[in-house]
């Protein structure tokens, strides 16, 4: 078998790759950099179609920063791509209410900087909410993400904890979320 020869490519030619549409070197470039993305993203509680998605996106964005001037690189080509990634990411599972509990980097990223404060915040309170699942211990976390991430319903939930009905891992679900708004609003409090 005849292995690929990756041929290293530096971040000004990748860059006049995108001014210049240089088929060639854009696929390299896709090709390198797509399993870091996809591993993060699955890695992250998300599928392969999704990784695709947001690596998509991600390289339409860069695309149009490098043909309009508007990029401003102080790191390496891949870290930025990477770190557009995950912002993308991030605010995919934001907007399903998907927790993923602590978000696992795999590479170096760079905090991007919203266009609006509001971004940023929610960002902020994103991070906020992930500390407090990773303080509520158990049996909390697993009930709360049960029914809330894995969409289980009250009587599964009930027979996996050994309650007696659904109604009790309701009052526990009740508890739990007690326990958890406690948590979060201390953190923020204290920020």
């Amino acid at each position: 078998m005849i292995a690929d020869i990756v041929v290293n490519i530096n971040d000004s030619e990748i860059i006049e790759a995108f001014r210049t549409d240089n088929k060639s070197v854009m696929q390299r470039f896709y090709k390198m950099n797509y399993p870091m993305v996809s591993h993060f993203v699955i890695y992250n509680g998300g599928t392969d179609q999704e990784a695709k998605d947001v690596y998509q996106e991600a390289i339409i964005v860069i695309y149009e920063k490098i043909n309009d001037r508007s990029l401003v690189l102080n790191c390496k080509l891949k870290t930025y791509l990477y770190s557009v990634c995950r912002n993308l990411w991030l605010k995919q599972i934001s907007k399903k209410g998907k927790f993923a509990g602590r978000i696992e980097d795999l590479e170096e990223f760079l905090p991007i900087e919203e266009d609006n404060g509001m971004e940023a915040e929610k960002n902020h309170l994103f991070e906020i909410m992930n500390n407090s699942m990773l303080q509520i211990g158990e049996p909390c976390f697993t009930l709360l993400n049960d029914f809330y991430i894995r969409k289980m319903n009250m009587n599964d939930i009930a027979e996996k904890f050994g309650y007696t009905n659904a109604d009790t891992a309701k009052t526990q679900r009740y508890k739990c979320m007690n326990r958890l708004k406690k948590i979060f609003f201390d953190i923020k409090n204290s920020a």
